[in-house]
């Protein structure tokens, strides 16, 4: 096969990341996921894996945990969704290496190559075939099959750790086949309420699916009272060991650094290069997951803690591309991660007027958004990426005030800001990772 006909063949199969018009518990299956990966001679069972859910900050938290691994010197495999440009972003391997300011690693660094790619699908496609001759759970999904492939890769690989981010939910999730090490509950706000329900609780029964075997070692960031309530009551269920950001997990920022107070010592002068303080719930929360593998005797050291985190890079996630205007872009996606947003840039930058780009999925809060976002602009650009998921321009306006300026392109949108934007400015293009993905393709063009 080449590698344009193994994408074809990979989107043969339904991508539900940009299609809103399904139900949910009908159809996702996990008995699909764990009688294929049966099929395939069960790869995930040769892996070591951390397994992170949440609504936001998920992405965050699995990079700095692998981050940390690496730089403790492991090879670790990352799995994330979705992409900015290229889904092979989603499947990466970090293998130890050495990296400083004046030799950073590389983006979306480890991704796997497009002749792996091919490797892999050529070995499943028959796979894929000889299964739907007796398969009992109905077709697969685009997730689903991505997910298998990254299992393979990194048990071919022999990578030493794993860490696999779950994408919708977590109980029905495909990543929820795997048994984990240690599993990892970033904060849970509402999101996805046509599918996981419209209480913090329902959603919360969702994510805290990912705990499903006994004594799991959990831990979780600082959650709602509702919320906590269910990753308790779940944790009890399967007597479960569980650690909380804000009670056994303490933080707290400093001048020009934080601290961390884990379970098993504190870590001082810690920096990241991801903005916002937000993130740095997050790494607290990552020490507390590689501090957790000490109880299979992996113990790590404070210094690949503090270098890892140090070098850990995310982009699109209130990731500055360009000064003089300032350009930050950042994939908040829900009414939560727009507070955040809000906060991390009154508290990092200074600017004269800003300018919001701003594309929303169908599927999301858009009023909740919009209401958040209104009172940091001072002139607003609406677009939409190039999804079915996307919202119309007309539709997210009617949020508004005042009337927006509308563009049904991100090229367009792109054009329109940087006319409006003065030297003293800051863009800020926002409202969904597919829309920050496409502006940051058509940034790297211009």
């Amino acid at each position: 096969m080449t590698y344009p006909e193994v994408i074809r063949y990979l989107n043969s199969f339904t991508d539900y990341e940009k299609n809103v018009d399904y139900s949910y518990a009908q159809t996702f299956d996990l008995r699909r996921m764990r009688d294929f990966l049966k099929f395939l001679g069960s790869p995930q069972e040769a892996l070591k894996v951390i397994h992170v859910a949440g609504s936001k900050g998920k992405g965050s938290t699995a990079v700095f945990i692998a981050y940390i691994l690496r730089q403790a010197g492991f090879s670790v495999g990352l799995y994330t969704s979705p992409h900015l440009h290229d889904f092979r972003e989603r499947i990466r391997i970090l293998k130890p290496g050495i990296f400083t300011p004046l030799k950073p690693a590389p983006e979306f660094e480890g991704q796997i190559s497009q002749q792996a790619l091919i490797n892999l699908v050529v070995k499943l496609k028959p796979r894929i075939a000889a299964y739907y001759r007796q398969e009992k759970y109905g077709k697969f999904s685009f997730f689903e099959v991505y997910t298998a492939l990254a299992l393979l890769y990194f048990k071919h690989q022999k990578t030493d750790f794993v860490v696999l981010e779950a994408g919708l939910g977590g109980r029905l999730d495909a990543t929820n086949a795997v048994s984990a090490l240690v599993s990892v509950i970033t904060p849970i706000s509402y999101e996805h309420t046509q599918k996981l329900g419209k209480t913090l609780t329902l959603i919360a029964k969702e994510k805290a699916g990912i705990i499903k075997t006994k004594g799991a070692l959990v831990i979780t960031a600082a959650q709602n009272l509702a919320v906590r309530k269910v990753i308790l009551e779940r944790c009890k269920e399967f007597q479960g060991f569980l650690f909380e950001v804000g009670k056994q997990i303490k933080y707290w920022k400093t001048k020009s650094s934080f601290t961390v107070k884990g379970r098993r010592r504190n870590y001082t002068q810690l920096h990241l290069q991801l903005l916002g303080e937000h993130q740095i719930e997050n790494a607290a929360l990552a020490i507390g997951a590689v501090e957790g593998l000490g109880a299979y005797h992996f113990y790590i050291s404070a210094r690949a803690i503090r270098q890892g985190l140090a070098q850990s890079i995310w982009p699109g996630r209130c990731e500055v591309l360009s000064k003089k205007p300032y350009l930050v872009l950042d994939g908040a996606q829900n009414l939560a991660s727009a507070q955040i947003l809000k906060k991390a840039l009154q508290d990092n930058f200074n600017y004269k007027k800003l300018i919001l780009v701003l594309g929303i999925s169908l599927d999301k809060d858009i009023f909740g958004i919009c209401k958040v976002l209104e009172g940091l602009a001072d002139k607003v650009i609406l677009t939409q990426a190039k999804t079915k998921r996307a919202a119309p321009v007309a539709k997210i306006a009617k949020c508004f005030k005042t009337q927006p300026y509308l563009t049904h392109n991100i090229k367009a949108a792109q054009i329109l800001a940087r006319t409006l934007a003065k030297e003293d400015d800051l863009i800020l293009v926002t409202g969904s990772l597919f829309v920050v993905g496409e502006y940051r393709n058509v940034e790297r063009l211009s």
